[in-house]
């Protein structure tokens, strides 16, 4: 696979906020958000084998625990990834999948727990989501919204509604975008989006979902890479 790297950190944008967690980020994106925060992912890298992958993540974590695929847009290499998933799941990690559902998802294998962004207008990618990738989501599957603005919060809360997503709220993640090259103060003033007011709207529409912040760029420098 087309790796750009692989690291140990503290996991910072799901349900399993704050736990210990080695990444595994792939190189190469189809969508060009215009928040985003990952633009060096575009080029660049190494190729690495399976066995390489899995030694590297052994290395980091050799007791097991959690593996996030990430990139980039990891689906773009699912004729390797795939097999991949089988072999971290039998060697009894906690596997996780950040993906921006624009990519089919039916081959995934049901252990893995998607985390599937869908992207809201401000991106300028909204129109790129598969809604087919809807039927493949399981219990233990995430759908995350990045917003920039009221708009977004709009489309997200429609969105969840339009598609009865109210069953399982706990898997539903609001988060505001970072600004694009943000630096300096580890602050909600690199937010794009205020979460006090994302909150004050999310009582206001009694929306079952949770507010998720990107905890990891409040430990480190939100410019930081590799944490």
């Amino acid at each position: 696979m087309h790796i750009i790297e692989i690291y140990k950190s503290i996991q910072g944008e799901s349900s399993f906020t704050g736990l210990p967690c080695v990444f595994v980020r792939l190189a190469g994106c189809n969508l060009r958000c215009s928040w985003c925060d990952s633009e060096y992912t575009f080029s660049g890298g190494s190729k690495m084998s399976s066995p390489a992958i899995l030694t590297e993540i052994q290395r980091l974590s050799p007791t097991g625990g959690l593996v996030e695929i990430t990139g980039g847009e990891p689906m773009l290499q699912d004729r390797e990834l795939i097999p991949f998933f089988h072999q971290l799941l039998a060697l009894h990690y906690q596997v996780l999948l950040e993906t921006s559902g624009e990519r089919p998802l039916e081959l995934v294998p049901r252990e893995v727990h998607k985390i599937v962004d869908v992207k809201c207008p401000a991106s300028g990618e909204h129109l790129r989501f598969r809604h087919e990738n809807l039927a493949t989501l399981t219990p233990l599957d995430e759908l995350k919204f990045v917003l920039a603005s009221r708009d977004d919060y709009d489309y997200a809360r429609e969105f969840i509604r339009a598609h009865g997503l109210h069953s399982n709220p706990a898997r539903l993640i609001l988060s505001p975008a970072f600004r694009k090259g943000a630096t300096g103060a580890r602050s909600t003033e690199n937010c794009l989006l205020d979460p006090r007011e994302l909150a004050q709207w999310m009582l206001a529409d009694n929306l079952d979902a949770r507010l998720g912040l990107q905890l990891h760029k409040f430990i480190w420098e939100p410019q930081l890479k590799g944490v």
